[in-house]
């Protein structure tokens, strides 16, 4: 298992473009073969800075994501956005992870 977070910062006046683009493409990276779990937190101090925190099978899910279309068309809809250039760190985990989720 494959834990992903990505640091991507914006100029403030992008924020909701990038919004709206992550709200549209969520449920198609989630459902991508091999992803288990996708997130989207904001830093609240500067609050121009989001993480993805993301679980994926292996490292050749995550690379077949990586280079689909889907993702290709989506980084050329976000890269613009970005304030400073995407930072990512990825750790392989040696036993599952369970996501556990209060219900409401």
């Amino acid at each position: 298992m494959i834990k992903r977070i990505v640091k991507l910062s914006f100029e403030p006046a992008k924020i909701a473009e990038f919004l709206t683009v992550f709200e549209q493409s969520k449920k198609n990276i989630s459902n991508f073969e091999g992803c288990h779990h996708l997130e989207l937190f904001r830093c609240t101090a500067p609050n121009n800075i989001f993480f993805t925190y993301s679980f994926w099978e292996n490292e050749a899910a995550l690379n077949a994501y990586r280079h689909s279309e889907f993702f290709q068309a989506t980084w050329r809809k976000t890269k613009v956005l970005f304030n400073d250039r995407p930072e990512a760190w990825s750790v392989e985990v040696a036993a599952p992870v369970k996501i556990y989720q209060e219900n409401s």
